[in-house]
């Protein structure tokens, strides 16, 4: 995770310093819309199909219907992708550059289906290979920037080829060459089926949708309400707080079955290991947003251009975020514990909404970025009170 991570990150930074701002922001609201989508496109089945790929004695047709599943849902996602661009922008490079990237889309849905059969199968491994080896290919198009200027559409196709190689690569490899594409299309999965299906496992799709929503919906509204700049400041300050909270959320997930175990034992074993682990996760996040509001006025400029200068004000306002964000993992992780899962569900939902209706509040008498800022602060940390008062109770 830390290595792709670094390796998208530097391909992100290169992309900021060698377009215009105009480029650059459009290409942002592109991917936005994007990201946006493809968190619904999946109908969060990941975890019905495992438990069910575990229990069938008929595995095969599981894929095969899965897959099915998913490509349809991949085929109407991109059609939603593209309605949303057209409908929300007039600008023709946002239009050009969705059509593109939301192919993408359809991708991601064959290679999700891959990636649960290794995860089911124990076989994680062959996924994080492929996926180091796309990043890898992304940095060095990145790197390729630096010498030959390439049209940001021209860009935008070749990252839609790069991601045809990892999907073939995930066919190839990392599914043992057991999928066939030409079986899966005459597989029959009557539309019901579907329906039925998807109206089982209603709270997956929700729990998996509203972090992408949270993070996303921000941006959408900074591209409708105020400038192509603050586009690109929000997607910069958000970029170096994905990568602040690479940390806690490795650590938080590996924390998880130790929470498990300790539970099994007694409730006073948990505990302990709760405030240790909150202890730990709230210096990282004081000492990690200390760290932004020091140095954000150097680290902005040198490494996204010195016409990026004024976003480390906001950047400074973001990582505020920090501050609740790496313990609320870990309060998440006590409640899934504890097997309130869904409580957990509802907090998230009335955070987000909390988060949109400051957005709009604040719009109507500031059009700042810093609308956006604190109002993900301020609902992170309603969430966080909300999770405590549930984990006191």
């Amino acid at each position: 995770n830390i290595l792709q991570n670094l390796l998208l990150s530097v391909f992100f930074i290169v992309i900021a310093r060698q377009y215009s701002k105009v480029d650059f922001a459009n290409y942002i609201i592109a991917n936005t819309i994007y990201s946006f989508v493809v968190g619904f496109s999946t109908l969060g089945l990941g975890h019905w199909f495992i438990r069910e790929l575990i229990n069938t004695e008929n595995r095969n047709e599981l894929v095969d219907k899965f897959f099915k599943i998913q490509l349809y849902s991949g085929a109407v996602f991109y059609l939603v992708n593209i309605i949303i661009s057209y409908s929300l922008y007039e600008s023709q490079l946002v239009r050009s550059l969705s059509l593109l990237i939301g192919i993408n889309i359809i991708f991601d849905n064959i290679i999700y289906v891959i990636k649960y059969i290794n995860i089911a199968q124990l076989e994680q491994k062959k996924s994080f290979v492929i996926l180091t080896v796309e990043a890898l290919l992304k940095f060095l198009i990145a790197c390729a920037l630096f010498f030959w200027p390439i049209n940001i559409l021209y860009l935008s196709l070749f990252l839609i080829l790069l991601r045809l190689i990892t999907l073939n690569l995930f066919i190839k490899f990392g599914s043992s060459n057991e999928i066939s594409l030409k079986k899966i299309l005459h597989v029959k999965v009557p539309f019901g089926e579907i329906k039925k299906i998807v109206a089982a496992n209603w709270s997956f799709i929700i729990i998996g949708s509203i972090s992408v929503i949270y993070w996303r919906i921000g941006n959408i509204l900074v591209s409708k309400i105020l400038t192509l700049d603050d586009v690109a400041s929000y997607e910069i300050s958000y970029k170096l707080l994905s990568i602040g909270y690479i940390l806690p959320v490795i650590v938080s997930s590996s924390i998880y079955p130790m929470l498990l175990n300790a539970y099994k034992e007694s409730m006073k074993k948990m505990q302990t290991l709760y405030n240790r682990a909150f202890i730990a996760f709230s210096l990282y996040g004081l000492l990690s947003y200390t760290f932004i509001y020091s140095f954000a006025d150097l680290v902005v400029p040198l490494l996204f251009g010195d016409k990026y200068d004024g976003t480390s004000y906001y950047c400074k306002e973001m990582f505020l975020v920090m501050l609740t964000f790496p313990t609320v993992f870990l309060q998440a992780n006590v409640l899934i514990t504890l097997n309130l899962e869904k409580l957990d569900m509802v907090c998230n939902a009335a955070s987000l909404l909390l988060n949109i209706t400051l957005c709009i509040i604040g719009f109507h008498y500031v059009k700042s970025l810093s609308v956006v800022n604190y109002a993900i602060f301020f609902s992170f940390l309603f969430f966080y009170i909300i999770q405590d008062v549930v984990l006191f109770i």
